[in-house]
């Protein structure tokens, strides 16, 4: 399977206790990930294929918003502390059924988001930041002068609002300059995805 088959659904911080147990921070919001008996797939540091893994059973750390996890196989804890920054993955074919206007998060990495009133391109989505909303962090197309946008043509006309359940709360380093944008169907009226892009009405002052 290539790399665009797998879905990340989280990453091994640490070690738990003396048993083998690991704690792990989720990149999903959906807990029978983690909680459901089953084959998971893990990536070790230096390896390039996740590799099938049985998750005997796990719990939440209550708000810590990590869950500890018992692997087959893994009874000690250097076993545990072995697997420290690899990453857990369960194939594409295996999505849960989403809500209606509900998204997962791969399929909003990407999207160009276009500021609907100009309709002038913002930039590009590169991550997913949970908070009270969650928001979309966007890489500026304008890295000087993202306010120049706000000047231009009309925007195409929307299509049905939309709005999202969703999770991701890393973020990476060392990136060009980004905006956050809330994402709340007041502000994101708009998420095409046969399209590609997204539609935002940002009030003023958000990507000054």
């Amino acid at each position: 399977m290539s790399q665009n088959e797998w879905i990340e659904i989280g990453h091994i911080v640490a070690a738990q206790g003396l048993d083998g147990q690991v704690r792990v921070y989720p990149d999903s919001d959906f807990p029978e990930r983690f909680l459901e008996a089953g084959t998971r797939w893990i990536q070790r540091l230096g390896e390039k294929i996740p590799q099938p893994i049985e998750l005997l059973d796990g719990r939440l750390i209550p708000g810590k918003g990590l869950y500890v996890l018992t692997f087959d196989g893994i009874d000690t804890r250097d076993r545990a502390e072995a697997l420290k920054k690899a990453k857990l993955f369960v194939p594409v074919s295996d999505r849960p059924p989403l809500e209606d206007n509900e998204y997962h998060v791969q399929d909003l990495l990407g999207l160009d988001v276009w500021i609907q009133e100009t309709g002038k391109n913002l930039g590009v989505v590169v991550d997913i930041i949970a908070a009270g909303n969650d928001l979309l962090e966007v890489k500026l197309l304008h890295q000087n002068d993202p306010a120049e946008l706000a000047e231009g043509e009309d925007a195409p006309k929307p299509i049905p609002n939309r709005k999202s359940k969703i999770k991701k709360p890393r973020r990476q380093t060392n990136r060009p300059k980004t905006v956050l944008i809330p994402f709340v169907e007041e502000i994101v009226p708009v998420v095409d995805l046969e399209k590609g892009k997204i539609e935002i009405t940002p009030p003023e002052g958000l990507i000054e």
